[in-house]
This record gives C-alpha cells, sequence and structure tokens, in this order.
C-alpha cells in the first residue's frame, strides 16, 4: 500500500513536468514559438521538381497537341534512343517503315520528304486533320520501332522522347524546312563531299535548280547505291499548295544549300 507522501511526490512530478512540456512549446529562449506554415497538400509546381532529366536536351512538353489545318504541312522529328538509323544495314528498314506508312491511308496521312540521321528522323508530312496526324505518327513510330528492334535483336524502349512537330504556315516557313531536311547531313557532318544525301528524300526531289524540274535519280539512276536503291520512292508526291506550289514563290533550291541552323 502506497503512502499519501509517496503519492504526493508523484503527482506533483507529473505536474511539473506537464509544465515544462507546456511551456517548452509554447515558448524558446523566453519568445513565443511561431506556427510552421505548412502546404495544404502535398506536391505540386514547384523548382526541381519531377523525374530527373536523363538527358542534356530539352524535352518536348506533355501538353495536348495543336489544332492542325489540312493546308498546312507539319515539320516532324523523331528521336530515337537507337543510334544506327543512318547505317547501310538499317537504313532500308527505315525507309521501308515510311514506305509502308504511306501505303496505309494516304489520303488522311502521307510522308512527303524525310532525312534521316544517326538517331533521329526529320519528316515533312501532310494530315487532313488534327487526328490523322497524331494517328498517323504514331502508326510510323509503332512500325519504325518494331522493324528496326525485330533487325537489330533488341528491346526496350525505341524512341528517346515525344515526337516534335511545328506547323509550315507560309511559303518562307515551307521552304526554310525543306531546306533543313534536304540538307540536314551537312549539318550533321555526313557530306563528306556528297552533293545530294541518299538516305534522305534528295534523291527524288523534283525542284533542285541545277535539275530543271527532274528529280535527281531520274536523270542519273547511279545516285543511289545499288543496296539502297528501292523498287518503288517511299515518298508521294504533296498535295497541299504551299508544299507543292507556294513555297516556290521564295525561289527553288540549290543542292548546294545549307540549313540555316
Amino acid at each position: 500500500m502506497r503512502t499519501p507522501s509517496v503519492t504526493r511526490r508523484q503527482s506533483g512530478s507529473r505536474a511539473i513536468g506537464r509544465a515544462r512540456q507546456r511551456d517548452c512549446c509554447t515558448m524558446v529562449g523566453g519568445a513565443a514559438q511561431l506556427s510552421l506554415p505548412l502546404p495544404a497538400r502535398r506536391g505540386g509546381r514547384r523548382r526541381g521538381a519531377g523525374r530527373p532529366a536523363t538527358t542534356a536536351r530539352k524535352q518536348v512538353a506533355h501538353r495536348s497537341r495543336a489544332a492542325h489545318r489540312a493546308e498546312h504541312p507539319v515539320h516532324v522529328t523523331l528521336r530515337c534512343a537507337c543510334r544506327s538509323l543512318r547505317t547501310q544495314f538499317v537504313f532500308p528498314t527505315v525507309r521501308g517503315a515510311i514506305f509502308a506508312a504511306n501505303r496505309a491511308a494516304p489520303e488522311r496521312f502521307r510522308v512527303v520528304h524525310f532525312s534521316i540521321q544517326g538517331d533521329h528522323a526529320h519528316l515533312i508530312v501532310e494530315a487532313r486533320d488534327r487526328t490523322a496526324l497524331i494517328e498517323g505518327v504514331r502508326g510510323l513510330s509503332i512500325r519504325l520501332a518494331r522493324r528496326v528492334n525485330q533487325l537489330l535483336g533488341r528491346r526496350g524502349r525505341f524512341f528517346a522522347d515525344r515526337w516534335h512537330g511545328r506547323s509550315l504556315e507560309s511559303p518562307r516557313a515551307v521552304r526554310n524546312a525543306l531546306v533543313y531536311v534536304l540538307a540536314n547531313f551537312r549539318k550533321h557532318g555526313h557530306d563528306h563531299g556528297a552533293t545530294l544525301d541518299v538516305r534522305s528524300s534528295a534523291p527524288y526531289f523534283p525542284d533542285f535548280v541545277e535539275f530543271s524540274g527532274c528529280a535527281p535519280i531520274d536523270r542519273t539512276p547511279c545516285w543511289l547505291p545499288r543496296s539502297l536503291a528501292p523498287p518503288e520512292p517511299p515518298t508521294v508526291v504533296a498535295k497541299s499548295w504551299l508544299l507543292s506550289v507556294g513555297w516556290k514563290r521564295r525561289g527553288l533550291i540549290s543542292v548546294l544549300e545549307r540549313p540555316a541552323r
């Protein structure tokens, strides 16, 4: 049985402890402690948030695709994790994927011009509307990934980023895009004295100044090595006014031109 003195001492100790704890919560160094402002919810937009960047190149933002009009061609860029697209072993497979995409539904989506570099592809495409553009690029991307992965015996992610698209809404914009795509090999140092890039649609382009309305491959079939010569042209003829006629108001293109950027 506890004595009254022991019970009183324990009760007094508990009271003192509670008082000290209350004082520590309300007073720090003789001043009232301020409440710490906490966010109303977890996460949110802030500097440094999100998944760390895997490459130094700025990624394409995950936003809804803009509206598209059939009369405006689009410059599409596909960036791949595979870096051998331009090799003599892989390029025919890439070109075959473009050929198949053009034969799938040409009235809705078509690739008019292209340029294949080591780890990316530049395309100038036409599409009937926004849905046709999105589905067309998606279908081409699936064909490209499946065929190249099967050829190389690889698995996993094929594209390094979302595809980037830029609408070409004036004759000057279309001409600049044509030069950028057809002469892109000079930007990356793949020319090695060559006049045309055989890993692009340049051999089938009929509007070079030097060839007077004739495609280079029609005048000189040896432009393409036998190993790279397809049975049929992989591209199709442009249907929009800007890509077929309008851009010529800014002057025809020379085979010696270089991309401006």
